[in-house]
């Protein structure tokens, strides 16, 4: 799930209401006895965002979430508004409390609400920051103005690994796929100032303005630091930006973890990208000491090599101090934050306004310090009780998933031995982590933004080459607990489950089982499922990248997921963008098999229990709602444009229609007949896991 206050649920549904759509539930005296049996509990379902004049077998996106889209107006400094956004915000409000009480005292210099106070408080500093202009920046610029060769343009960009700016590379260490108890270090594409890419190759009216319009947004920051020859400088910047782009790979191809595994040794990376200077840039970036690298995108390294030695030096400084105003244009005066706004907010997502200061101070806390942050947030904010019926949930779908392996009609015995072994493996982390990451390597001032970045970069960066030679940190988080969202790890094979995610619309301790199974219980199956989707697939129970596949099953594996590529293929949201099927193919084949396996979880936990109606809506009904109100969703068209191109998540209305058009379950439970738009013909529905 790369990829929301919380509501007002369990209002109650009249059944005239209901009825008025034509699809009554029970009748007579079998309802009122089944209403009567209802637990004190609420639907979970909130009446007043449906639109039941819209019936569920026809658009089921909107029949749930209706009246919540025609009434809903996406707030001015929001590019999209839904669920996800709804408990962001709330999230960032609890967290903001936290900041802003403890910037008003004072603190034990070193401790953690000095540092969470006073890097909130340099933020904030807006008056002293327009003082400075590029003075925080001044001795990064001569350092550029200093480069006299290539050898010392290699050591810059090794050095540079740190800060992430103007690097058409970027070294990591990770897990090492092939032998996930080990870490290993890697490197990928990078060095562009657009989102994607795309946004220099497409040659259609609309990419060709926006490319202009990157390019004003070049020319400007070059005037306000007051260097000359903007429109030169500009055209240089674009031109080696677009060479960079042309040599990428695009986001399909880089899904593909078998051809982004490329081990080399350090003198096979100088054979397959001759012309540049590794050994300078690898020990600048203090990776001299390692023997392999993996590199992800081989053709892309061989192209830059090219690249970085027939472009002037003059022209590699341009494109460097573009790109170190741009990346720090959101921490200099005014003139520079606005001409970042106008292009990245007003120009690429639709922005209305810019996000107040104190908003966007609270974005650097938690981006710089959001481990320390999260420990507050947990202590105040998050109910155990929401973590024991979570561990119950999780359990109940690992067996349901369990159960749909042993079921599957097209999988060998021999590749379910496997499946099996690797869902027994699964890691589940709940709420926050067990051990809190610390930060004593960062040195935080009330007088120095920049400075603390820069310090808490370099502090990350150690963090991450330091773990080359040791043992694989089993405890580490990839999100902190106040992140409204989940993620599956492939070389941990784990789920984890922020704090911040466990609330209304995903989770309700208040509402009936159904609308539970339906929200976050699809969120569960979906990370489930990502263990099992085309790239997932790949590993095994260890974490390691490995076939365990009968080669008939893997022909039935690809040939129901290039159905739901074509399927997903032909949603067209806005202009003539289609939905990129196999960009999204992962997200999408852990949404329909996540909610089957919810389904399943849901039938086996409440198989003793009779089915009760509340608010005029059967058990089967309320989960689908729940499923539905959770990827409730508007966006600004700009916005709407970047998600499809960059993807990998289907818009929120596809991940509703998309998925239960393929689930007899839903037809069942909503009447749908041959006809309706929501109807799937049996010979084209995907069935995988």
């Amino acid at each position: 799930m790369n990829k929301v206050s919380a509501l007002a649920l369990g209002v109650a549904l009249s059944l005239g209401l209901a009825a008025c759509n034509g699809q009554p539930v029970a009748t007579n005296a079998k309802q009122a006895q089944l209403e009567q049996a209802a637990p004190a509990l609420s639907s979970g379902i909130d009446p007043a965002n449906m639109d039941t004049t819209v019936a569920p077998q026809q658009d089921f996106f909107r029949y749930v979430n209706g009246n919540w889209l025609t009434g809903t107006e996406i707030p001015a400094d929001k590019a999209r508004w839904g669920s996800f956004d709804e408990l962001r915000e709330n999230a960032e409000k609890q967290v903001l409390a936290i900041i802003q009480e403890l910037a008003a005292t004072g603190h034990a210099q070193g401790s953690d609400s000095q540092k969470m106070a006073d890097l909130y408080r340099s933020y904030l500093d807006e008056e002293r920051i327009n003082s400075l202009g590029l003075t925080p920046l001044r001795s990064e610029i001569s350092r550029i103005d200093n480069i006299d060769s290539s050898a010392a343009l290699s050591q810059y960009w090794g050095q540079n690994q740190r800060y992430r700016i103007g690097t058409p590379l970027a070294v990591y260490v990770g897990q090492d796929q092939r032998q996930s108890d080990q870490y290993i270090t890697g490197a990928s594409q990078a060095g562009l100032g657009m989102p994607d890419r795309d946004y220099y190759l497409k040659d259609d009216e609309r990419s060709k303005v926006l490319l202009a319009q990157y390019e004003a947004f070049i020319e400007t920051l070059w005037q306000l630091a007051g260097w000359d020859n903007a429109e030169q400088a500009a055209d240089n910047i674009l031109a080696i930006e677009t060479q960079l782009a042309k040599a990428q790979w695009s986001r399909i191809q880089n899904r593909d973890r078998n051809a982004t595994y490329n081990k080399l040794s350090k003198k096979e990376l100088a054979e397959l990208a001759p012309g540049f200077d590794w050994t300078t840039f690898l020990n600048a970036a203090d990776l001299n000491d390692i023997e392999h690298i993996v590199v992800r995108q081989p053709s892309y390294f061989s192209a830059f090599a090219k690249i970085q030695a027939e472009v002037p030096l003059a022209q590699w400084q341009q494109y460097l101090k573009f790109h170190l105003l741009r990346a720090n244009a959101n921490n200099l005066s005014e003139p520079f934050v606005n001409a970042s706004f106008d292009f990245y907010g007003r120009v690429l997502s639709g922005l209305q306004e810019q996000r107040s200061r104190e908003k966007r101070a609270v974005s650097t806390v938690e981006s710089t310090l959001g481990f320390m942050v999260g420990k507050e947030y947990v202590a105040r904010h998050f109910q155990p009780e929401a973590k024991a019926r979570m561990d119950e949930m999780i359990e109940n779908l690992r067996l349901a998933f369990k159960e749909a392996i042993n079921d599957l009609e097209w999988m060998s015995p021999q590749t379910k031995v496997e499946a099996q072994a690797k869902l027994g493996k699964f890691n589940t982390k709940i709420g926050y982590p067990d051990v809190w990451r610390d930060y004593d390597c960062v040195t935080i001032a009330a007088d120095d933004l920049i400075g603390n970045l820069r310090r808490s970069a370099e502090c990350e960066y150690q963090r991450m080459t330091d773990r080359l030679g040791q043992p694989v940190n089993r405890d580490e988080w990839g999100m902190t607990p106040q992140t409204v969202n989940a993620y599956y790890s492939s070389t941990m094979n784990e789920i984890v489950f922020p704090a911040a995610i466990l609330q209304p619309p995903f989770f309700n301790v208040n509402a009936d089982d159904a609308v539970n199974y339906g929200a976050i219980g699809g969120v569960i199956g979906h990370e489930f499922t990502h263990g099992f989707d085309d790239q997932g697939r790949r590993s095994d129970g260890e974490g390691n990248l490995r076939d365990w596949w009968v080669t008939d099953d893997e022909n039935q594996f690809r040939e129901r997921a290039q159905r739901m590529i074509d399927q997903y293929s032909n949603f067209n949201p806005i202009d003539d963008l289609r939905l990129q099927g196999a960009l999204g193919l992962g997200e999408n084949i852990a949404d329909l098999g996540g909610l089957t396996v919810a389904y399943k979880a849901y039938q086996n936990a409440t198989k003793d229990q009779p089915p009760v109606i509340i608010d005029g809506f059967t058990p089967e009904q309320r989960f689908f709602m729940g499923w539905a109100q959770v990827w409730r969703i508007k966006f600004r068209d700009e916005a709407l444009r970047q998600q499809v191109i960059t993807g990998p998540h289907s818009p929120g209305m596809y991940r509703v229609l998309g998925v239960l058009s393929n689930m007899p379950e839903f037809y069942q439970a909503f009447d749908v007949k041959p006809g309706d738009a929501m109807y799937r013909e049996e010979d084209v529905r995907v069935k995988i896991w």
